[in-house]
This record gives structure tokens, C-alpha cells and sequence, in this order.
């Protein structure tokens, strides 16, 4: 009975050898799967940075979307022209009064003024 036994052996080692190169393939396979370079493993980072890129992507394509609009404005009228003179370059037509407001804290003084001289500021240019 051994005797068959290791005749059998002896006829299926090929076969013995082929289901072990194909074992070994396989958890190859597996390893890189789970563990390689674009492997499972880092699908989670991936998911990460592609959702980041698509939230990148929609705040520039709203801010595309202002750029288009504020072109087709320039474009169509003069009223956008005139508002973005104003704001970005001073402009002040002809019979309007400018009134600049200052954003600095106020101090006071703890010190009374002992004369009126004191307390008016001397100016060194008047705007006409």
C-alpha cells in the first residue's frame, strides 16, 4: 500500500507542482492587490485627494462663472464701467461731494486744551 502511495506521488508531482506555483502566484497577486503602489490600500487616499480636487474645481468655476459676468457687463454697459472706476479708481464726477470716513480708533486725550489754538488743527492744503 505505501508502495502505491508513493507511486501516485511520484506521477501527480507535476501536478503538485503546478497547484503550488499557482498558489504562489496567487498570493502574490493578492499582496500586490492589497498592499502594491495603486494598490486597495491607498484607494482611501486617492478617494481623499479627488473629492478635494473637484471641491478646488467648483470654487473656480464660480469664480469663473463672476469673471464671465462682470466681462459681459464691461461689455454690454457703461454703468459697470463707471462702478468699477469708482471702486478701483477714485472717481468722483462733476457736482458730487466725497466724504472718506476713517477707520482708525479714536484716542482721547486726558489733557484738557488750555487755549482754542490748541484744539483747531492748522491745515497745510485745501482741496478746491
Amino acid at each position: 500500500m505505501a508502495n502505491t502511495v508513493i507511486r501516485e506521488l511520484k506521477t501527480n508531482k507535476g501536478y503538485l507542482v503546478a497547484i503550488i506555483v499557482a498558489i504562489v502566484v496567487l498570493v502574490l497577486l493578492q499582496r500586490q492587490y492589497w498592499y502594491g503602489e495603486y494598490g486597495h490600500a491607498n484607494l482611501e487616499k486617492l478617494q481623499l485627494a479627488v473629492d478635494k480636487q473637484q471641491k478646488l474645481n467648483e470654487e473656480q468655476s464660480y469664480a469663473n462663472d463672476i469673471l464671465v459676468a462682470d466681462i459681459y457687463d464691461l461689455k454690454s454697459g457703461l454703468s459697470a464701467i463707471e462702478e468699477h472706476a469708482r471702486l478701483d479708481l477714485g472717481l468722483i464726477k462733476s457736482g458730487e461731494v466725497f466724504i472718506q470716513l476713517s477707520n482708525a480708533p479714536i484716542v482721547y486725550s486726558r489733557q484738557l486744551p488750555e487755549t482754542v489754538e490748541e484744539t483747531v488743527e492748522s491745515v497745510d492744503f485745501v482741496p478746491e
